[in-house]
């Protein structure tokens, strides 16, 4: 009997815990949103007992990895197009806006904190590397080339330029001091870090619109489903513009 009711015991709260395992989702989700994704995934999982297991790359490695088969539930791009083509190839459902980003000349360099223009500053000659997140796969980056091609500074400043994979590392690489200054997101420079330096804005660099979509090979979909949801909530509303997404 005694075994009986250990056995019992074991099942009531073991039997819990697999179902909430079951009910744990994936999300795929672009640099630039790293910090307040954190948060995000807290609030989400304090409210609904979910866990979220994130993973963190360019939108364009997410993207092929997603479209070779990786085993993601939700999909946060840093940009529309990508999100847009998973759903005309039958892998996602529609693609909804989360958030609006914006491009930053961010640096630790103390003296580089009183300029008034980013363009000044690049062309300096004591300002040797500027990291560029990696133009093609990096939608940030993608901007910031946007950005210098139409202050006539791309072809300029190839000798300076450093590509680091996404523009995560292009701030990591500005906060370690690796390069002078970094073109990053400004979420990064509004986060405890990013306190740590200074920004510049660069009004040139459009505005970089991020799309996410519920991926059709979940099988956790209505907690998929449920997770989109609460990225347009209210309370995520409040993350987001801490982070000075719009």
């Amino acid at each position: 009997m005694k075994k009986l009711t250990i056995y019992i015991l074991f099942l009531l709260f073991c039997i819990p815990q697999l179902s909430f395992a079951q009910n744990n989702i994936v999300v795929a989700i672009a640099a630039n949103f790293i910090e307040p994704f954190k948060e995000i995934a807290e609030l989400f999982e304090t409210n609904t007992h979910i866990k979220v297991d994130p993973t963190f790359s360019s939108t364009g490695k997410l993207f092929a990895q997603i479209t070779q088969g990786a085993p993601y539930d939700v999909f946060l791009s840093a940009d529309e197009s990508r999100p847009d083509e998973l759903y005309k190839k039958g892998l996602s459902g529609k693609s909804f806006v989360y958030a609006k980003g914006e491009v930053v000349l961010w640096t630790t360099r103390k003296d580089l904190c009183d300029a008034v223009d980013w363009k000044k500053v690049l062309v300096r000659s004591d300002v040797k590397k500027i990291a560029i997140a990696n133009t093609e796969t990096a939608p940030y980056g993608t901007a910031s080339m946007k950005a210098l091609k139409e202050a006539d500074l791309w072809d300029r400043l190839q000798g300076k330029l450093v590509f680091p994979q996404d523009i995560a590392q292009a701030f990591q690489y500005a906060s370690t001091g690796s390069v002078d200054v970094g073109f990053c997101a400004l979420s990064s420079a509004l986060s405890q870090q990013g306190k740590s330096g200074c920004y510049l804005v660069v009004k040139e660099a459009p505005v970089v619109v991020q799309a996410a979509c519920v991926l059709n090979r979940t099988e956790q979909k209505a907690t998929a489903e449920k997770f989109a949801a609460f990225l347009l909530s209210p309370e995520v509303d409040k993350v987001k513009k801490r982070y000075g997404y719009k």
